[in-house]
Formats: structure tokens, sequence, C-alpha cells
């Protein structure tokens, strides 16, 4: 099985949680578009294999607002960043999140290409993964790199790019082949 079509699978388990179902009313999620844009550009390296995660520019970040409600996502004006980027809105407390984890997470994804919330587990219920697992019902590579670290209660905001994403394939309606997403996740628990 090839490596897109192993990560589409995890969509699809994923999208039962309401990919289709988001929508503009006022009790799911919205998407705003910040006035302003950030100059700097953070750089990722690669080490040991793994991905550095560059912070998102300021001007770039989603509100933090309160944990335990959904939040707002900020799908940014500037161009889609070629790496990782990561930024914690709200600091959690505990043990951090290691990879072999079984967590649980509330979410929200926006896409670059919509400019829209496409899927949002507020609007269902939690979801539960095992970080750095394979096969069926595994995230895609910039979750698995992207919640290393939380800590319960926290909310972090991951810019995550094609390659740590779905590639080249669209997974399902709101996200476009080559897509860059736009998730704040909220970390639950570790279970």
């Amino acid at each position: 099985m090839s490596r897109v079509r192993r990560w589409s699978i995890a969509l699809v388990a994923v999208g039962a949680l309401g990919l289709a179902g988001c929508s503009s009313s006022s009790s799911s999620p919205t998407t705003t578009t910040p006035s302003t844009t950030s100059s700097s550009a953070a750089t990722a390296t690669t080490t040991g294999g793994a991905t550095a995660i560059a912070p998102i520019p300021v001007a770039d970040r989603s509100p933090a607002g309160t944990a335990g409600t959904a939040p707002t996502v900020v799908v940014p004006t500037s161009a889609p960043p070629t790496q990782l980027e990561s930024a914690d809105l709200i600091t959690g407390s505990g043990p951090a999140v290691t990879n072999g984890d079984s967590i649980t997470v509330q979410y929200v994804l926006a896409t670059y290409s919509t400019h829209q919330v496409v899927q949002s587990s507020w609007t269902s219920q939690p979801f539960t993964f095992t970080v750095g697992a394979t096969g069926a019902g595994s995230v895609i590579p910039g979750w698995d790199q992207g919640v290393i670290g939380m800590q319960a209660g926290g909310r972090r905001e991951l810019i995550i790019p094609p390659s740590l994403g779905y590639g080249n394939s669209s997974p399902g309606a709101g996200i476009a082949a080559d897509d860059t997403l736009v998730f704040v996740i909220d970390l639950v628990k570790i279970n």
C-alpha cells in the first residue's frame, strides 16, 4: 500500500467524525483570515530523519480561545509553509505526549484551499489514536510529529504541508490535492 493511500485511510476513519457535517452555523468553530501577515520565515531542519518543527509566525496564529470550548481557526493569508509549523495556544499540565501514547483529542481542521473549517470533532465526539502507530487507523505524519510534547488541557495549532498531510491525493470534501492543513488540537487526555 502506498504511503499516500495509507494516510488517506486514516482520514476516512476520522471523516466519520464530521468531514461533511461541518457548516458555518453559530455552533460550529469559525474560520477567519488575519488582516496582517508576518514577513518572518522559519526554517525547518532535518536531524536523524525527523523534521524539526518551525514556529508559526505570531501574526499567522489562531486566537487561543478558551480551553474546553471549540476554537476559532485562522487560515493565514501568507503563502503556505513548506515545513511543519506549530504554536502552543494554551499550555497544558502534567506528563507530555510521547511516541506510542494513546491520546484523546478534540480538533478543528481548516484548509488553505477553502479558508474554511472542513472538519471538527467538536460537532461529534473526541478522537482517540496512538501516536506513531502505522497502518489502518493511524494519523497523518504531521499529527504524529506535531502532538509530541503536548500536555493535557493544552491547545496546539499545527500548519501541515502536503508532504506531511495527504500529499497529492484529495481524501474528501474540502481538502484539495496538495492542500496545506491548519489544525487546532486540544489534548483531552493521555489514555
